[in-house]
């Protein structure tokens, strides 16, 4: 175990990669319903807020980057799980095969417009319970 002092003690924001600025915005900002915070300057890339993370959408040519997508998800919280899931399928979301369920949470994923990696994320059980319904001690 390290004594030393930590050097990090937060996570200010994640970034998303795309290759088209314009319709990644609109996605997190009009079918996810993202709040939009601020826009870098005048380059292709801004930040939208989900309460507790800041997602940074950002173009990768404009930063001389290569696009990459991201195949691990972000999990957005959602209160009501059946509400969401069924709002962005008419939203025009595609989810990748079912509804996963842990025994603690459910878990859909799908992609963005980049093919970004997503899912929304419910919390059903209490934060110390195992699947199967066990506490942990």
């Amino acid at each position: 175990m390290s004594t030393t002092t930590p050097i990090v003690n937060g996570t200010d924001f994640i970034t998303v990669p795309t290759r088209d600025y314009e319709k990644a915005s609109e996605f997190y900002g009009t079918v996810l319903g993202l709040p939009f915070s601020k826009r870098w300057g005048n380059k292709p890339a801004g930040e939208f807020e989900t309460g507790n993370l800041t997602i940074a959408v950002m173009q990768s040519d404009a930063f001389g980057l290569e696009f990459q997508a991201h195949t691990h998800p972000i999990e957005l919280h959602v209160d009501d799980f059946d509400a969401a899931h069924a709002e962005l399928e008419a939203r025009g979301v595609k989810f990748k095969g079912d509804t996963i369920d842990s025994g603690v949470c459910y878990q859909a994923f799908f992609e963005d417009p980049d093919g970004n990696a997503l899912a929304i994320h419910h919390r059903y059980a209490p934060k110390d319970a195992k699947p199967g319904g066990q506490s942990q001690t």
